[in-house]
């Protein structure tokens, strides 16, 4: 998973987010229904939903956490070197200006 982009990981988290949904307005639409397999079956799906609920609440925590740590790192960079960060964003821009300009 360290290869994937923050972007696609965005789009899992909410992928996961509306199976989530989806899941529990089935248990939802399925709790009058008394056969036994079944009861067992919707227990089972509530246990792993719960699990999946935290798993997911832990994984978006620790991405938020990765993305302050990030954003404190290149705030402390740009503070340290202003004169470096103004030439790469020049330069970001002067490349993105070509590119646009040929088109």
């Amino acid at each position: 998973m360290n290869d994937m982009s923050a972007a696609q990981k965005d789009i899992l988290v909410a992928d996961l987010k509306r199976v989530l949904a989806d899941a529990e307005a089935l248990l939802k639409a399925t709790a009058g229904d008394g056969a036994e397999e079944l009861l067992q079956v919707r227990g089972r799906l509530q246990a792993t939903l719960s699990q999946a609920k935290d798993g997911l609440i832990e994984a978006q925590a620790a991405v938020v956490d990765k993305a302050k740590a990030a954003a404190k790192a290149t705030d402390g960079y740009v503070h340290e070197n202003p004169w470096k960060a103004i030439g790469v964003a020049a330069g970001v821009g002067l490349l993105l200006g070509v590119v646009i300009g040929r088109r």
